[in-house]
């Protein structure tokens, strides 16, 4: 062997730190193995500049590895010496189209729960507003219908459950991280105070001497307690159907998590203020015209958000049955104001403002739940926001700040 000649260990060693350095090479790439020679400088010619090659200069000779951070030589990209990938990256599909998530199995009755739910709690606020400024045909009017809405809220509930029983049986946990687990408790201290308000109503009818003459001495303070009590737990109510829909995996549901409760509660009061306008002399209507000004503004504000600052899954809220019910929310819902603040004076007028806040209301209700719908039987909406996110994470690269980032890995 010649003295020159490095020996076989160096040259094992220094391919070993180029292999470790930029990784396996393939012919014809920097730093790979050249493609076989015909005559000059193979092996069966015994040239001595072949063999030269392949020992000591072929180091020195050979380009120096670039600095190619791993990710960089894992997606291979030429100049880095790595291989490049046969395989394309994995992307999120759905199986011939079909829905990657399961839509839910509410039907109409829910939708018709999320309204009645709404319809009480904006009455109750209605009825509480008529005992302290007192105004009593706007107070009965409230109470009346807060009975009545909160009744039907039940039976489309238990109806959608199936059972009766089940939903005692929820009474048995108060879990404060499940929406619904909370709504039960809210619709059991509700409903109570709503029948005891409601009741008391009955009182100046009972006669005012024996049993029932003390029933008619102790209804009418239980009322007013119950009434502010109902009152009290109303914003719960009106909004705690919106969280419970957020907190599905339904994705324009679940993403429009901020603003659901703020269209619930707006919804809840422009229908309040409906039963207002409706029921009460426009002298006695004045709390029912600024519950329908506020009501209104929330609520066409949480639409406008929704429709707009969700990207791809706005789309549902906008387009099909969805994107009709909520423009007509919308429109019946400027026109309930207008009304209200324009009929003053004008008993018809603003009894139809009235029927339009509740009709808006109904519109509201119902598009929000068939956009959720909607969303969950196209796999586009779940695909597509979860590719975003991924290109996302991929771009921002790896988190430097975690477990390991320092020089010795603590």
């Amino acid at each position: 062997m010649s003295p020159d000649r490095p020996a076989v260990g160096d040259l094992f060693r220094r391919f070993r730190e180029r292999l470790a350095a930029e990784g396996p090479a393939r012919p014809g790439e920097p730093g790979g193995h050249a493609p076989k020679a015909g005559a000059n400088g193979n092996r069966a010619t015994g040239d001595r500049a072949g063999v030269a090659r392949t020992g000591a200069g072929a180091a020195e000779a050979a380009p120096a590895p670039r600095d190619v951070p791993p990710a960089d030589r894992r997606r291979g990209r030429r100049g880095g010496g790595g291989e490049r990938l046969a395989v394309p990256p994995a992307e999120f599909t759905s199986y011939y189209g079909r829905p990657i998530l399961k839509a839910p199995v509410w039907k109409w009755d829910i939708a018709a729960y999320l309204f009645t739910g709404g319809l009480a709690a904006g009455s109750s606020l209605l009825a509480a507003g008529g005992q302290l400024t007192g105004r009593p045909v706007l107070r009965r009017a409230g109470r009346v219908t807060s009975l009545a809405a909160v009744s039907a809220s039940t039976f489309f509930l238990i109806h959608d459950l199936g059972k009766p029983s089940r939903f005692h049986h929820m009474l048995r946990v108060a879990k404060l991280t499940s929406p619904m687990s909370m709504g039960t408790w809210i619709l059991s201290v509700f409903g109570p105070a709503a029948g005891v308000a409601a009741v008391a109503e009955a009182a100046p009818w009972l006669p005012e001497r024996g049993v029932l003459g003390l029933g008619r001495k102790v209804l009418r303070p239980a009322g007013n307690a119950a009434g502010l009590v109902a009152a009290v737990t109303a914003p719960a109510l009106a909004t705690y159907t919106g969280v419970l829909l957020a907190d599905t995996a339904v994705p324009s549901w679940h993403e429009a998590y901020p603003e659901l409760p703020v269209i619930f509660a707006g919804s809840a009061l422009a229908s309040g203020a409906g039963v207002g306008l409706l029921a009460a002399p426009t002298g006695q209507a004045g709390p029912a015209r600024r519950l329908a000004v506020a009501g209104a503004a929330l609520e066409l504000w949480g639409a406008h958000r929704v429709e707009n600052r969700l990207g791809l899954l706005s789309e549902p809220y906008a387009t099909g049955a969805a994107g009709k019910l909520l423009r007509a929310g919308r429109a019946l819902t400027a026109a309930g104001v207008v009304g209200a603040l324009v009929g003053r004076r004008n008993r018809v007028l603003s009894g139809l403002a009235g029927g339009a806040l509740l009709a808006a209301s109904v519109c509201t209700r119902f598009g929000i739940f068939r956009g959720g719908v909607a969303s969950a039987r196209d796999p586009k909406y779940t695909v597509v926001p979860q590719r975003e996110r991924a290109r996302r994470r991929e771009s921002q690269g790896p988190d430097v700040s975690g477990p390991g980032a320092g020089p010795n890995g603590g």
